[in-house]
């Protein structure tokens, strides 16, 4: 199990991420719109540097919704390597089958 106050931040970053991604995108499309003056251009650019750097996308972390773990992590299940090999081994994922042989 991750630390609790990871998982927490990451939360709490998403939540930002989602709260500034309307302004971002506005700023960043003024940003890099070349028919635009270039001083308004730059002051977009300056006010997307002023704005909170965990509102950014990339600075979301994916984590396992089970055990918050953030490496071996498979995007369409949303989980960690490990907890879906015990889920499915405990056959609580329809469909899936542990292999052996």
């Amino acid at each position: 199990m991750a630390k609790k106050s990871a998982m927490q931040k990451d939360l709490r970053r998403r939540r930002m991420i989602a709260r500034f991604s309307e302004k971002r995108k506005r700023l960043k499309g003024v940003a890099r719109d070349h028919s635009l003056p270039q001083e308004q251009r730059f002051s977009a650019r300056l006010a997307l540097a002023a704005m909170p750097r965990n509102g950014s996308p990339t600075r979301a972390r994916n984590r396992c919704l089970v055990t918050g773990r953030p490496r071996g992590y498979y995007r369409k299940l949303k989980m960690s390597r490990i907890s879906l090999r015990e889920l499915a081994s405990g056959g609580h994922i329809p469909g899936m089958v542990k292999s052996s042989w």
